[in-house]
């Protein structure tokens, strides 16, 4: 009787999701880098609201 191998496909990955949530966090905190609290919070609703 044969024993079949099975092979793992290999993904090439375009996409780090790690990589691109912390560019994310540097290029925000760098933004709002010396924004009082209220200051932020009214920064980061503008940036939702306009998606």
């Amino acid at each position: 009787m044969k024993t079949q191998t099975k092979k793992k496909k290999v993904v090439v990955k375009d996409f780090d999701p790690v990589k691109m949530m912390r560019e994310i966090r540097n290029k925000l905190a760098v933004e709002i880098e010396g924004m009082s609290y209220e200051q932020e919070k009214t920064y980061l609703k503008k940036l939702i609201a306009k998606g």
